[in-house]
């Protein structure tokens, strides 16, 4: 599931993403750039490395109540 393309603003991958998980996607492809607003292409819509850090870490719990490890 690509939850950066799925809702194009990054305030609304992370919520997305879990939304994924908890509805059973098996992986996730999300944008992520050291300075978005440089980006090229998918700037509005990257996580910055940090922020992706912190969404992987969130997800660990969703990841467990749908049963994967």
């Amino acid at each position: 599931m690509d939850p950066s393309h799925a809702v194009g603003h990054w305030e609304f991958v992370a919520p997305m993403a879990k939304a994924a998980i908890a509805a059973g996607a098996d992986g996730l492809m999300i944008e992520v750039h050291s300075c978005p607003e440089e980006a090229y292409s998918d700037g509005p819509q990257s996580l910055k490395p940090k922020k992706f850090a912190k969404l992987m870490e969130e997800l660990k719990p969703f990841i467990k109540a749908a049963g994967r490890k």
